[in-house]
């Protein structure tokens, strides 16, 4: 079995848990380990089944589990691009988001922090998605194009709206509002071909007992829930805290800091909501037998299924 599968099925850990392991595995240096080391960990694994029991304690094995987990997809055992490993949402999103939510004249300079944002985020949701069923390269080149159009074009319309509109409470919830959505249908939407063709579900031995389109469809919606939670909060508590920010004697003698203020406290609410995010579900979730396709059901005798949500 797939060791990092193998983990998150037998580790039946709680909302905390879940939190404090992936603030050990967002640690950025997890983006430079190189691959001779991620080799030598995942060798280890491979080799002492009874790693995560027995020698949890161990520094070497932990060590190995954070670089596994980190690094290697449970899918399809395969690497996952630098760009895309859990640890580097943070870094390519946060500025991202603190430029997408400024107030400008000109829509022009929104096309690139919108267009980035959107890229970024779609190729991390189809990377970090579930790999267990059958896609072609150029599906998911296709199907990324799409999604990052169509995103970047709804998330510039509050903009639009917001030049005409004479409601400051309205202007300033607006662009938050339709992020949050749209970064929830960005999911759905690069995920779509989980729901309709269905991801492997196992038993708890990872003996694959078949495809569900009702795991897909599940596994797809939890990632975008906690899509909304991540960005909707990162993206209204900046806007909160600036607008007493701006309200104070330090921002009228220096009027160029609520720049700062505001990326700084972007920066910290994301690193906070990031594993928060990222901990509202098992990363292998479980689901009854009898939820799933008849097919499935006459084909184990299990109670409970496994199937891999993604990040």
């Amino acid at each position: 079995m797939e060791p990092n599968v193998r983990f998150w099925i037998t580790e039946r850990q709680s909302f905390i848990q879940r939190f404090v392991q992936w603030t050990e595995l967002l640690d950025p240096t997890n983006l430079v380990i190189s691959i001779e080391k991620i080799e030598k960990s995942r060798q280890l694994l491979l080799t002492n089944e009874d790693a995560f029991i027995h020698d949890l304690e161990d520094r070497r094995v932990q060590e190995a589990w954070k670089r596994s987990l980190s690094t290697v997809h449970p899918d399809n055992s395969k690497l996952i691009p630098v760009p895309f490993r859990p640890a580097a949402l943070l870094p390519f999103t946060a500025p991202m988001i603190f430029l997408s939510m400024l107030s400008v004249k000109s829509l022009k300079s929104l096309i690139l922090p919108q267009v980035s944002f959107y890229t970024y985020t779609t190729a991390f949701n189809i990377v970090n998605g579930n790999a267990s069923y059958n896609r072609r390269p150029h599906e998911s080149l296709l199907l990324g194009t799409g999604v990052i159009a169509s995103s970047s074009f709804f998330g510039l319309l509050p903009h639009l709206l917001q030049m005409r509109l004479n409601n400051m409470l309205l202007k300033k919830a607006l662009p938050i509002i339709i992020l949050t959505h749209i970064s929830a249908m960005n999911v759905v939407a690069a995920r779509s071909l989980e729901p309709i063709r269905g991801i492997e579900v196992m038993d708890k031995e990872g003996n694959v007992m078949g495809y569900s389109r009702k795991a897909g469809t599940k596994a797809v919606k939890d990632t975008a829930t906690s899509r909304i939670v991540l960005f909707g909060t990162s993206a209204f508590i900046p806007e909160v805290f600036s607008h007493f920010f701006i309200r104070t004697q330090f921002f009228r003698q220096y009027p160029w800091s609520l720049w700062t203020f505001k990326l700084s406290c972007t920066v910290l609410v994301m690193g906070l909501m990031v594993p928060v995010s990222f901990s509202m579900y098992p990363q292998i979730e479980r689901i009854q037998c009898n939820k799933l396709e008849k097919e499935i059901q006459s084909a184990t005798e299990e109670t409970e299924l496994f199937y891999n949500r993604g990040v």
